[in-house]
């Protein structure tokens, strides 16, 4: 099986690639638009800021690349936010993949005293709907640091709670995103991207 990881101004690429690496799978970083194309798994991971890396994925065209993908496709972190419609950081036209918008956490201590911007840490995820996800998933624990949450819509394959409820996963066609950080989750997180490499689609 060929793996490919887009290589793109953003961070956390070395670490999935690791992640892989424990799995027994060779990936290929690259922004190759061929090698991506001919690939039969896309990781499409990131860290970063939405704005400034939404205008280099258009600047080189990899905008274009990642929408017209047929094979499963995995975003992780900024990946899931950024293949969605709208992000509130600084006001930015995203993928579009998914029709859900990106929104920055609002501080509520009312509702939950220890809450901190970033959400930074192991959080639970549950009502599982993804072939990205078995049974055994459900309520475990995943690790997450972000700002931005992505809002719960008809693409929501998983959830989380910080204050509020929000898509810890989503899922439209061959397209699947995580907000956590599976590379970062010990066994839980080596499941998902093992469940990711044995789709069949």
């Amino acid at each position: 099986m060929k793996v490919a990881i887009i290589k793109y101004n953003a961070g956390n690429i070395q670490s999935v690639d690791y992640a892989l690496k424990r799995l027994g799978v060779e990936a290929a970083v690259t922004a190759d638009p061929h090698e991506i194309r001919s690939a039969d798994r896309v990781i499409f991971p990131g860290v970063g800021e939405a704005s400034t890396t939404m205008a280099y994925l258009r600047k080189h065209r990899l905008d274009e690349l990642i929408i017209n993908l047929q094979k499963p496709v995995l975003g992780i972190c900024l990946g899931l936010q950024l293949m969605c419609r709208h992000s509130e950081e600084n006001d930015t036209d995203c993928l579009g993949i998914f029709d859900e918008t990106v929104k920055r956490f609002e501080l509520r201590t009312d509702l939950l005293p220890s809450m901190k911007i970033p959400h930074m840490g192991w959080n639970t995820i549950s009502g599982l709907k993804s072939d990205l996800f078995d049974p055994s998933l459900e309520e475990q624990h995943f690790y997450f640091v972000h700002s931005y949450y992505a809002t719960m819509g008809s693409d929501t394959a998983a959830i989380c709670s910080y204050s509020i409820p929000f898509s810890a996963a989503l899922q439209k066609d061959n397209f699947y995103a995580v907000q956590f950080h599976p590379e970062k989750s010990g066994t839980v997180g080596a499941k998902i991207l093992e469940n990711f490499l044995q789709l069949k689609i």
